[in-house]
């Protein structure tokens, strides 16, 4: 038999299950991901000219550091960063390396600066991943990078959609105490992948 105090008690607890349900009903797990909107693919072809003085890159060495730099910031993952015309032969150090970039970045579906003669025209899905370069993170990244960051964030970087740019980079020129990299920003671009399997290309 219920007694009075347990019938409410009983009711009580009802209406905390009740509120805290629907708590967690309106509440976003800390975890949901970023909605998704259409996009297409847009083909960008550059040829980067580094020119620093901390740090001295060889054609293909600064090649292998641009495509780090491109697939970190959200660009397709069939990235063609190959040695550009250099004075150097293959592996030596080149003061004014140069690299020939080909990469897809991925821009709002009907954005009317596409240009579909160089996009392509298949929908996928997109969201706004935050990205973030420093100092090993993308782990190949190294202090020493610093100009070369700062030269792809000029030059590079505007090719891609992106939002809430937080630019933090201090280059000190021929040293690396005192130098910072720190620059983050909300890039849109294609989910990452599930289960191994490959997405938006």
């Amino acid at each position: 038999m219920m007694t009075r105090w347990n019938r409410s008690v009983a009711a009580g607890t009802g209406v905390l299950g009740a509120l805290l349900l629907s708590s967690a009903t309106l509440a976003d797990p800390p975890d949901a991901p970023s909605a998704q909107s259409p996009g297409v693919w847009q083909k960008h072809q550059f040829a980067f000219q580094y020119m620093g003085f901390t740090s001295t890159y060889s054609c293909d060495g600064l090649a292998d550091k641009l495509k780090i730099l491109l697939l970190a910031a959200g660009a397709r993952k069939d990235v063609k960063s190959q040695p550009g015309a250099c004075a150097a032969p293959y592996g030596r150090p080149d003061k004014f390396a140069r690299a020939d970039l080909t990469f897809y970045t991925l821009v709002p579906a009907g954005n009317d600066a596409t240009n579909t003669d160089s996009a392509d025209s298949k929908p996928v899905d997109g969201v706004w991943r935050k990205v973030a370069l420093a100092a090993h993170s993308p782990r190949e990244l190294q202090i020493g990078d610093c100009e070369v960051v700062d030269q792809f964030r000029a030059q590079v970087l505007p090719m891609f959609t992106t939002r809430n740019i937080e630019n933090r980079i201090t280059c000190i020129p021929y040293q690396e105490s005192g130098t910072l990299i720190d620059f983050r920003f909300e890039s849109f671009t294609a989910p990452a992948p599930r289960h191994g399997r490959p997405s938006g290309s």
